[in-house]
């Protein structure tokens, strides 16, 4: 896993100030809060994304379990890698919200550890190789995975084309498959199956299958 950095900045700003300061408000709305981080965005692609889940975490929507499903130094220094200005009146309300045992926690062993692996092996296997951001990435997106409903929902995106735009930002390879628009939770899990030689579906083709709309209809 990414460690943070000796060099980075963000425990310095956290040192200088309260994690929880009572004068911070407890509630933020997740566009003020979205809008907010990205003032101190880096400009790079999966800048967008990664505030938009942090931003839904926080208001406690999502599936995301604590720290977006990743240790809690990898967390930190993905926060310092996209928004490396965030003050003491942003800071607190981001920790906090990605650390309370929020809308995604279960207590108890994760019992899904190798099914979340085997998703993050998957995607990180057709990594575009240009940043870290891309392995952090394959993480969240494979514990958004373990959520009931709509990928881009539990990881906490605000539209169906911002998770497309991302698979195909951090995984193209792994996204140019998916030519038929099939829901990306759905995909994902299918190449696994495939993978290890499983074909559940019994349809002669897709068009004819009696489930069509679960898999392919629009969910926008």
């Amino acid at each position: 896993m990414w460690a943070l950095s000796s060099s980075s900045s963000l425990p310095a700003r956290r040192s200088g100030c309260q994690l929880w300061p009572e004068a911070v408000p407890l509630a933020i709305g997740i566009d003020d809060l979205y809008a907010r981080l990205m003032t101190q965005a880096t400009g790079m692609g999966n800048d967008g994304a990664f505030a938009a889940m942090i931003a839904t975490r926080g208001a406690g929507r999502g599936a995301l379990p604590p720290w977006l499903g990743l240790e809690r130094l990898t967390c930190l220094r993905l926060l310092d890698y996209h928004f490396p200005g965030l003050g003491t009146r942003t800071l607190p309300l981001v920790l906090k919200g990605l650390a309370d045992r929020g809308p995604g926690w279960r207590p108890g062993p994760d019992r899904r550890q190798a099914e979340r692996q085997d998703l993050i092996d998957l995607m990180l296997a057709h990594r575009a190789g240009g940043s870290p951001s891309e392995v952090w990435m394959a993480a969240v997106v494979a514990a958004g995975c373990m959520g009931g409903d709509h990928l881009w929902e539990d990881l906490g995106l605000r539209r169906r084309p911002e998770l497309t735009e991302l698979m195909r930002r951090n995984f193209p390879a792994l996204a140019a498959r998916n030519v038929r628009d099939m829901k990306w939770k759905r995909f994902l899990y299918k190449q696994l199956c495939e993978a290890e030689g499983i074909h559940a579906c019994r349809a002669p083709s897709c068009e004819v299958c009696a489930d069509y709309h679960v898999c392919f209809s629009p969910d926008h």
